[in-house]
């Protein structure tokens, strides 16, 4: 095969069926336009008329295909129905953003072999990047908990009335080595900028805390993380950032871009970042907002301005309006127990003495003289603020031993209700059961009613589809790796499970890897179903799972591995081959068209192939791949391979660090 090199990722897919559409997906109208479906972040797509528990086996339901994506996929993906694309008529559009700074807009049910649009916000030959993280020989020292590059890290929101999508990108000048956050607002059908956009992010606030100067805190805009999903409501654009220094919240108009509000959580000391593992800014029907900051300093009960270990409410322009803090708040910012790692449910009204409650955990255990993390159900009019013998709650329970880098979903059977949990055991990263609780009369089960049989070894936010009050299935994604593992090598395996007894798992991708493997995992990933599929974001590709259909005979490919990490390499130096094998999986000849080594940093990995130009049914050929850095710090690249099967191009993400000699 030719090794010749491609500038850029150019996405192409083919599916093997194409599934009904449906009506609405959401409870307002038809999409998929938010983090977790709606404002208080239930996690319920309530309106799936065509996957059941019936029919998602793993005879019948698999993974359709994949996209090809330059960067890491952290954000959910959104969904809008009919979306009328100019030249191209209309869409089903899934919409995905990624590390590397990049919008794709694909036609959801597989019909276009390209992107229907895509958007990058990077400019290589004028020196504009991501931004990398904080690695050897760096020009940053920030967090890598996002590895190797923070672009767009929070799930965009779009707004069906204007049919405009709004995010945060990330940015990095080399020649200056400063970071830039922008705003942006783009038509949902073409990707172009609106209402003047994109805007500088930027503010201050009066306070005496970390990195004040004068009086004065700056937002900081190459450490501060984007990574909270965020909420549009009120007429404005609420985003969040958990940072090295300071938890900032700012809210801008929808239509003019101007900010109208911001808010630090620790003015007068320290952290106290929002990031939830991702969970979106939630929000009440009255437009309230609801946020839990991180670790860092608590004195609001003494008359300070610092909420640490807090969930918050704010009215619509950013004034805190009640909180809560757990007691043992003075414990938990001591061994980094923080709040933050989950975020907050909005219940819808409930029956009983409490109708209007919010539910929210975060980490726990031992070292605060707690069996478990606990799972904290507060009244909504009546938040408990502190109190330092005993928290003022509706209800605590003892949730997983080690708390939560996850959120919560919910969903409504008649007067009945579930809460779907799942945690870790050990901060080492050893999982938890997907837990299952009751909710009754706005009263949770002090244990698990069900749980699933197998653990998650981070744990997971789940989702849940259903058809109104029948038919529900709550489906995870496993991340196989600890979260410290960088970025991590492990496919995703997507679990599906009865919504009324979570112990009876209907599928997993795991079963059929040849068929479903798909990805390498990211962190906190939300799966999105929407009108008969499942979309799935991952490190390398966009994966689309289905129901299979009877189609005719047709290739497949697969690869051995998904993803590559090479160890440290000295610049000017190679790195010991890596060896991934391409295998027909199908049922039909697989023609072989190109493999070839793209992407940002393409020019620093080699390959060598036996491959011939088709793979007769269950043939394999081997593809050999060398890493020389010709600078520090992260180099990525993608094993690109072009083919007449579904899905193609098909990619293998390669991921190397240079260092000095």
């Amino acid at each position: 095969m030719g090794n010749s090199r491609l500038r850029a990722i150019t996405a192409r897919t083919l599916f093997l069926v194409v599934a009904v559409v449906t009506p609405a997906l959401s409870q307002n109208s038809i999409g998929v336009f938010t983090n977790r479906y709606d404002n208080g972040r239930t996690g319920q797509n309530r309106y799936e008329k065509v996957l059941n528990p019936q029919n998602v086996t793993s005879s019948l339901f698999g993974r359709l295909g994949s996209y090809s994506v330059d960067g890491h996929i952290y954000a959910q993906p959104l969904y809008v129905y009919g979306v009328n694309i100019p030249g191209k008529g209309k869409h089903n559009v899934v919409y995905v953003t990624t590390q590397m700074d990049t919008v794709y807009a694909f036609d959801a049910d597989g019909r276009s072999a390209t992107p229907l649009w895509q958007d990058s916000f990077i400019d290589v030959a004028h020196g504009i990047y991501p931004v990398p993280c904080g690695t050897d020989g760096s020009q940053t020292d920030i967090s890598c908990s996002v590895y190797p590059f923070y672009g767009i890290t929070g799930t965009p929101v779009i707004d069906p009335t204007t049919n405009t999508m709004y995010m945060v990108a990330r940015t990095f000048d080399i020649n200056t080595s400063k970071g830039y956050q922008h705003l942006h607002a783009l038509d949902i059908a073409t990707g172009v900028e609106k209402f003047g956009g994109p805007v500088l992010i930027e503010g201050s606030v009066s306070g005496g805390g970390l990195g004040g100067d004068g009086g004065v805190i700056t937002f900081n805009s190459l450490s501060d993380t984007q990574r909270v999903g965020l909420l549009l409501a009120n007429g404005k654009v609420y985003i969040g950032w958990a940072g090295s220094l300071h938890g900032w919240l700012m809210a801008y108009d929808a239509r003019t871009l101007e900010q109208t509000a911001i808010f630090i959580s620790t003015p007068y000391a320290a952290r106290g970042g929002f990031w939830q593992s991702g969970n979106g800014l939630a929000a009440d029907s009255s437009g309230n907002i609801y946020v839990s900051t991180g670790d860092g300093m608590f004195d609001a009960d003494s008359g300070g301005l610092d909420y640490g270990d807090t969930l918050l409410k704010l009215d619509p322009n950013l004034n805190v309006l009640d909180y809560f803090t757990p007691m043992d708040q003075a414990c938990r910012v001591s061994f980094d127990y923080d709040l933050s790692s989950s975020g907050p449910l909005v219940l819808p009204t409930q029956p009983g003495l409490h109708p209007d409650e919010v539910i929210t955990s975060g980490k726990g255990g031992h070292y605060c003289n707690e069996p478990g993390a606990s799972v904290y159900l507060l009244d909504r009019n009546n938040m408990g603020k502190y109190n330092p013998n005993a928290d003022n709650v509706i209800q605590e329970i003892t949730g997983a031993p080690a708390g939560y880098w996850s959120s919560p979903a919910y969903w409504q059977v008649g007067t009945q209700a579930a809460i779907y949990y799942s945690g870790v055991t050990n901060w080492g990263g050893v999982g938890d059961y997907l837990s299952m609780y009751t909710l009754t009369n706005g009263q949770l089960s002090t244990t698990p009613v069900s749980q699933s049989t197998n653990l998650l070894p981070i744990g997971a936010t789940p989702t849940v589809s259903s058809n109104g009050n029948s038919n529900g299935i709550v489906w995870a994604l496993e991340r196989q790796e600890s979260l410290g593992i960088r970025p991590g090598q492990f496919p995703a395996i997507l679990f599906a499970y009865d919504a009324t007894d979570v112990s009876k798992m209907l599928y997993s991708s795991a079963d059929n890897t040849l068929r479903d493997q798909g990805g390498c995992a990211s962190k906190f990933v939300v799966p999105t179903v929407a009108n008969g599929k499942v979309y799935v974001g991952t490190q390398n590709q966009l994966d689309v799972f289905g129901l299979l259909g009877s189609p005719p005979p047709a290739p497949r490919l697969s690869f051995s591995a998904p993803c590559f990490t090479f160890p440290k390499q000295a610049v000017g130096t190679t790195s010991s081959t890596r060896t991934v094998k391409v295998i027909n999986s199908g049922n039909a000849t697989l023609k072989l068209s190109t493999i070839a080594i793209v992407g940002l940093n393409a020019g620093e990995y080699a390959e060598t192939n036996n491959c011939p130009s088709t793979l007769a049914p269950g043939a394999l050929c081997s593809v050999k791949v060398t890493f020389t850095p010709l600078d520090v710090g992260p180099r990525v690249g993608f094993l690109l391979v072009t083919d007449n099967a579904a899905g193609s191009p098909q990619n293998v993400q390669l991921i190397g660090k240079g260092v000095q000699p």
